[in-house]
């Protein structure tokens, strides 16, 4: 099945509070959240359920979905889980041993508590990230990273690689419809020959859609020379906040700095 632009677009059109705040202050915001969550101490449950609340609270009033947010922020749970060795690696109370060939490892219950709070920290950090790109028009993010003064070189490398990804997609979907249609099978059969035939068919498909992409990549920034580029994508000047984005940004960071600071101190 070929693959369309909404694999990779997550921006959900809906009217609410959330979706009308400016880039910039929705950016900040996100950034806010993740950092503190990056201070926050292992083991402050209180902390961890009050910036969960505070997060899915955001979820409703963006009329977004609580559902669709915890769903798509499980895809950061693999990559929590490299966190696993903290059980073993933390000093602690013994909580149990596990044998692997020459080695054995004990468990502690300090080593426990951080594994599960990384874990649970960057479920909530993607949840807060996909709550933004779910609020916001990429376009919008990368003037709000603009506006915050990030180079202009980085931020075009950025626009354009989410541009063009897209197109790539596109087009590897129609080399493999293409090789489908060429590949004649019997109903039940899968075609092709041995492990190393298919891999030696992929690499060629994968050198071929590098090649094409190059191509493509000098045809489009000769075009875009031609057009009066000259490293930056230019847009019109963004508008100063006004009074409901910047009662909504301060009113988050103070949120955030009492919850930290009711978990560093009391």
């Amino acid at each position: 099945m070929a693959l369309t632009t909404s694999t990779l677009e997550r921006y959900v059109d809906r009217t609410s509070p959330v979706h009308a705040l400016d880039a910039r202050v929705k950016v900040l915001m996100t950034l806010g959240y993740i950092v503190t969550m990056a201070v926050l101490p292992h083991g402050e449950w209180p902390a961890l359920a009050a910036l969960a609340a505070l997060l899915w609270w955001g979820v409703w009033h963006a009329r977004i979905g609580i559902g669709l947010v915890v769903r798509r922020a499980f895809v950061a749970l693999p990559f929590a889980l490299v966190a696993v060795s903290l059980i073993f690696a933390r000093p602690g109370a013994p909580l149990f041993e596990l044998t692997i060939g020459p080695w054995q490892l004990t468990a502690s219950d300090a080593g426990l508590i951080a594994f599960i709070s990384v874990v649970i920290k960057s479920w909530l950090s993607v949840q807060a990230a996909l709550v933004m790109i779910a609020t916001t028009q990429v376009v919008d993010v990368f003037l709000a990273l603009r506006a915050f003064r990030l180079p202009a070189v980085l931020v075009a490398v950025l626009a354009f690689a989410y541009r063009y990804l897209f197109v790539l997609i596109d087009e590897a979907s129609r080399m493999l419809r293409a090789r489908e249609c060429r590949s004649a099978v019997r109903p039940g059969q899968r075609g092709g020959g041995t492990i190393s035939w298919r891999a030696a068919v992929v690499g060629q498909m994968v050198g071929t859609l590098f090649l094409r992409s190059y191509e493509r990549s000098e045809r489009i920034y000769v075009a875009m020379l031609s057009r009066g580029y000259r490293g930056e994508v230019r847009a019109l000047e963004l508008q100063p906040l006004d009074v409901r984005d910047r009662g909504a940004l301060i009113g988050v960071l103070a949120a955030l700095a009492l919850i930290l600071y009711g978990a560093l101190v009391w």
